[in-house]
Order: structure tokens, then sequence, then C-alpha cells
């Protein structure tokens, strides 16, 4: 057991520390906005990679809690030392394994790199020996290298845009005070473009599908989505016309190849999520200004991850018809880019600067979301108070 009182250390918008009960109140805050089950009949079976963070996480839930689902979630989340706390993502999945189990769901989870070998053959094991063929995967992956299981060469993704560099605002918080800063980043050369693709597209995913494909482990209708993004033209030169960008669009054109391969059997697609504060976007260069004044022009049509999550989920569990782009996309994304939306957004984005910011973005709101990511700034929860620490993964012995 290992309890103590643990205070935020952070720079920026990178936490070295997460705090356990924070990361467990955010868990049942999502939980709650998920809606109640829909009928008593067992949910389909499904394999979610990347269930502790972001949009995985929130399809997780409410796949959990509304639709029933069963099976396996994967996550590569740090445990805790003598020096350090867990990663938030293991707090976070200890907490959603309590509430599945509170609604007798089952499933279960794995830690592991999802890109390896090692933990493809052991996730086909668990889902083999316990449910047999799946019916979804839901891949949502985002990290900053992968280990390439045939050359073990390791690619690193970089964030950068390609052809010219890029400048733009940038919303920066100097003791505690937000103001406008300007960017400068260096194109990406080719070398940096394909490592980001190796790392960030779908190639990890297309070996999944290959692996269960062979194990006989996926069910007649199989579907299987993989979460995108396309955001705004402001922010298009360091994502989607970047190295994510070119990422996306090879996880895209993997989408197509995959669907291609299961003929009538089931369905691939990726799905074009709104903009969010996630882990992996506040890693993104000028994100946090956009989104501070995106929240701000949208007010209550502001759609987090959980509200995105269950307009999936009902598509593909066909209570609503696939929205689709001529892409062959599922889209959530419309309240991001109705056309008035990124009007204002653009408005206001022309206008931000540090004597305006107070008035055109949310930025107290932007920077409460990213502690919340690492568990901070929870409304009722005593941070005074000493923490346990060493929470156990789930099916582990305490």
């Amino acid at each position: 057991m290992s309890l103590r009182e643990i205070k935020p250390g952070n720079r920026g918008y990178l936490y070295v520390n997460s705090h356990p009960a924070g990361c467990e109140a955010v868990v049942d805050r999502m939980w709650q906005r998920a809606a109640d089950p829909v009928g008593d009949r067992p949910g389909p079976v499904a394999l979610v990679i990347g269930s502790s963070a972001g949009y995985g996480l929130a399809a997780t839930l409410v796949g959990l809690r509304t639709h029933r689902m069963r099976g396996l979630g994967i996550a590569f989340e740090a445990p805790a030392t003598e020096r350090r706390t867990a990663g938030a993502g293991w707090y976070r999945t200890a907490r959603t394994a309590e509430l599945a189990a509170g609604a007798g769901a089952d499933f279960t989870f794995l830690n592991g790199d999802a890109f390896s070998d090692a933990v493809k053959e052991e996730a086909a094991d668990r889902l083999a020996g316990r449910f047999g063929a799946i019916d979804l995967l839901i891949y949502s992956v985002a990290a900053p290298r992968r280990t390439d299981p045939l050359t073990g060469g390791v690619h690193h993704s970089v964030i950068k845009p390609l052809g010219t560099d890029y400048r733009a605002k940038t919303l920066v918080f100097e003791d505690g005070a937000p103001r406008i800063g300007e960017l400068h980043l260096p194109a990406a050369d080719e070398a940096e473009r394909d490592a980001t693709v190796r790392v960030m597209g779908g190639a990890d995913w297309q070996l999944w599908i290959d692996l269960l494909q062979s194990r006989g482990l996926l069910a007649d209708g199989f579907r299987t989505v993989a979460l995108s993004y396309v955001g705004s033209d402001i922010t298009a030169p360091v994502y989607r016309a970047g190295t994510i960008g070119a990422a996306k669009q090879h996880l895209e054109d993997t989408a197509r190849a995959i669907d291609t391969r299961l003929g009538g059997t089931g369905r691939a697609h990726t799905v074009v999520a709104g903009a969010a504060v996630t882990q992996a976007s506040t890693a993104i260069p000028s994100i946090a200004l956009y989104t501070s004044i995106l929240h701000r022009v949208t007010g209550d049509g502001w759609q987090g991850t959980v509200e995105q999550a269950a307009a999936l989920w009902n598509q593909l569990a066909g209570a609503a018809g696939l929205e689709l782009d001529d892409q062959d996309r599922i889209r959530l994304d419309g309240w991001e880019l109705d056309p008035r939306v990124q009007a204002a957004v653009r408005a206001a984005w022309d206008r931000a600067a540090t004597d305006t910011i107070a008035t055109t973005a949310d930025t107290a709101w932007f920077r409460e979301q990213v502690g919340r990511l690492y568990g901070w700034d929870v409304p009722g929860v005593d941070y005074g108070a000493a923490a346990q620490t060493a929470v156990p993964w789930p099916g582990s012995p305490a």
C-alpha cells in the first residue's frame, strides 16, 4: 500500500504525475453522461485498442454502460513506483473495470504495447478462450513511437507541416495567466513524414485485422473503425496538411483496403471525430488556442468525447444510419465544421491577442480540461488527503 499526498507537477500542458481519486472521478462523470442500457440482452463482443484515454476511453464507457459490450480493452500504461504515481490511464482503467463489474459486464483489460506481436497474440488467445469471434474492433491509438514488428526498427512521429514552415498564434500560460505567443515550426523532411505515417497510419490496424482473421476471430457482420480527425482550415497547415495528416490519410486508405479484404463478411471505416481536449491533442501546436475559441463559440453546442462516442455507437448498433461522407468515412464533426461556427471561430482567431483573449477564447476552461486529463482540478476531490497510488491493474492481485 502506498498512501501519500500528491501535488500536481506540470510544465505547460504536460503533467508528470496524476491523481488516483481525480482520475476515478473523471471516469465516474463520463459514466454518468452515458445513457442507460438499451434492452437487457448481452451486447456485442468488442476489442477496444487504446481504451484508457480520449475517444477510446469514451467508446469503452459508452459501450459498457449503454450497449452491454463484452470483450477486451487494451492500453499501455505505466504502474506506480516509489517515486511516481501511475499513469492517468492506469487509474482510469482501474475505475472503468470497477464500473463494468458493477454493471455485470464481461469485459477485461490487457496492459501492453499494442504494436507488439506478443500483445496481439495474447489478446487473440484471451478472446478465443473467453468469447470466440468478435463483432467489433475499435482502434484508437495515438503514440509518439512504434517498433516495427517485422524489422525491429523504431519509428518516431513528429508534428510538423509539410512543404513550408508553419507560423501561427499559440496559447501560452505564464504564471497562470494566458497570453498569445508566436509559434514557428520548420517543415518536416521526407524521413520524418514517413516515420510519422509508420507510427500513426494504418499499418498496425491492418496487422491486427490480419491476425484476428487468420485465427478465425472475426464474426460474420464484423465491423472495425479507426479514429481520425480532419479539423478546420485554421489548423490544417500543422494537422491535416502536415505529417499527422499524411498518417491519417494512410489510415483512411487502410480502411478501404481492409473493407475490400473483408468483402461481404464485414465493414471497415475511419471515424472523423470532432475536436476534443485529450492527451494526444494537447501536443498539437495551436490546437489549444483553436479549441479554446471553438468552445467559446459553440457553448452548449460543444460535444465532448462521450457525446461523440454515443453518436458513433448509435450508428454501429443500427439505432441510427451511418453518416458517411464521399470518402466512406463516418462523420461525427458536423457540429464543429458547421460553416457558421467556423466563420465565428475564424473571426475570433483573427482578433485573438493577449489583451483580447478573455473575450475571444475559453482559456480557463481549456486549462481546467487539461488538468482533468491527469485527475487534477476535478470538483469534489480532496487533494489535501493522502491518496492510494499503488492501485492494481484490473484482474491482477491486489
